[in-house]
C-alpha cells in the first residue's frame, strides 16, 4: 500500500523546535556569537557582496550604463583570452612561478623549524630566531630595491666577486631566465623564518615522554626526528600544503610587478600582471574580468582536488 503524505501542516512544530534550540544555543553562547559578528560583517561586506560584480566578464561593461545596463555577451572575452598570443605564455609563468615556489618555500621552513626546536642553547636559539623572522617585515619595495642594489651589472656585490673569479658580471634582473629563481629565493629568504612559527608550535606540543622512550631505546637524533617530529607535524604540513597549492595560480602582483621590466617580460608576465595591464592601464574592465575569474575558479578547482586527494590518503583535509 501506498504511505501516506505527511501533511505540511505536521512539519511546523518540528520546524518551530529547531528554530527554538538554535534561538536557546545562541542566547546562551551570545559573547561568542558576538565576537565572531565582526568578521562575519567584513566578509559580507569585503568579500561576498563584491562577488555581484563578477557579471561584468559576462558584459561589455560601459560605465555610463553600470553593470546592469550593459550588454550581455557570453563567453566572448573567454574566448578572446583563450585564443590570445598571451595565454599560454601567462600560464606557463604563472604555473611555473607557483610550482617553483611549491617546491622551494614549503618544505624550508620545515627543516628551518625542525633544526631550531633541536638547539638547546637558548642564546643561540633565540638570535636565531630573530636573524630569520627579520626579513619577514621588510617591505616588498624594499626587497626588489635591495636585489637590484646587489645584484647590479656593474656595481653591485654579487657581480664583483663573480669578476674576482675571473667570470664575466650577469645582469640578473634583465635576463628572462633568472627571473623565477630571483623571485622564488628571496620570498624563501623573506618568509622562512616566519612561515617556521607554526611548526615551531606544532613542534612544542610533542609529547617529552616519546623522545626518553627513543632514547633508553638508543634511537639516535636524526631517527627521532623523522619517527617522532615528522609524524607529529605530519597534519600541520598537509594542511599548509593543501593551502599553498590553492595559491599556486595566485601569483603575488606587487613583487612581480616591481622586478619586471621589458627585458624580462618574457619570463615575468602572468595573469595578475596581465589584469593590470588590460584592467586598469587598458581599462578593458570586462576582459580583465574574465581573466580573473578564469584563474579564480581554477584555483577553487585545485584546492578541492587537492583537499579530496588529502582526506583519502592521509585522512586530514580542511573540510
Amino acid at each position: 500500500m501506498r504511505e501516506a503524505a505527511v501533511p505540511v501542516n505536521s512539519q511546523t512544530p518540528l520546524r518551530k523546535k529547531a528554530a527554538g534550540l538554535i534561538y536557546k544555543r545562541i542566547r546562551k553562547n551570545w559573547d561568542l556569537y558576538l565576537l565572531a559578528l565582526p568578521v562575519l560583517v567584513y566578509f559580507a561586506i569585503f568579500e561576498f557582496y563584491p562577488m555581484y560584480g563578477v557579471q561584468i566578464a559576462f558584459k561589455d561593461f560601459l560605465a555610463t550604463k553600470g553593470i546592469t545596463g550593459s550588454p550581455w555577451v557570453g563567453l566572448k572575452h573567454f574566448e578572446r583570452f583563450f585564443d590570445s598570443y598571451y595565454f599560454w605564455r601567462l600560464i606557463r609563468n604563472t604555473l611555473g612561478i607557483g610550482l617553483y615556489e611549491l617546491l622551494v618555500s614549503f618544505p624550508v621552513p620545515i627543516f628551518l623549524a625542525l633544526m631550531i626546536n633541536e638547539v638547546r642553547n637558548g642564546f643561540f636559539k633565540r638570535f636565531a630566531q630573530t636573524v630569520t623572522y627579520a626579513p619577514h617585515f621588510l617591505s616588498t619595495v624594499v626587497l626588489v630595491g635591495m636585489l637590484f642594489l646587489f645584484l647590479h651589472p656593474q656595481n653591485g656585490v654579487v657581480n664583483h666577486m663573480i669578476e674576482a673569479l675571473g667570470f664575466q658580471p650577469i645582469s640578473f634582473m634583465t635576463e628572462p631566465g633568472w627571473f623565477k629563481t630571483l623571485f622564488v629565493l628571496s620570498g624563501t629568504w623573506q618568509h622562512m623564518g616566519w612561515s617556521s612559527i607554526i611548526y615551531l608550535a606544532a613542534l612544542a606540543g610533542v609529547d617529552p615522554s616519546l623522545h626518553e622512550a627513543a632514547r633508553i631505546d638508543g634511537a639516535s637524533q636524526l631517527q627521532r626526528i623523522r619517527h617522532i617530529n615528522l609524524p607529529s607535524i605530519a597534519p600541520t604540513i598537509v594542511i599548509l600544503l593543501i593551502l599553498n597549492v590553492g595559491r599556486i595560480l595566485s601569483v603575488g602582483f606587487e613583487k612581480v610587478f616591481l622586478m619586471q621590466n621589458p627585458l624580462n617580460m618574457s619570463a615575468s608576465d602572468v595573469i595578475a600582471t596581465h589584469v593590470y595591464r588590460t584592467g586598469i592601464t587598458g581599462a578593458e574592465y570586462s576582459y580583465s574580468a574574465s581573466v580573473g575569474l578564469f584563474n579564480s575558479v581554477i584555483t577553487f578547482v585545485l584546492l578541492v582536488v587537492v583537499n579530496y586527494i588529502a582526506r583519502k590518503v592521509n585522512e586530514t583535509s580542511l573540510w
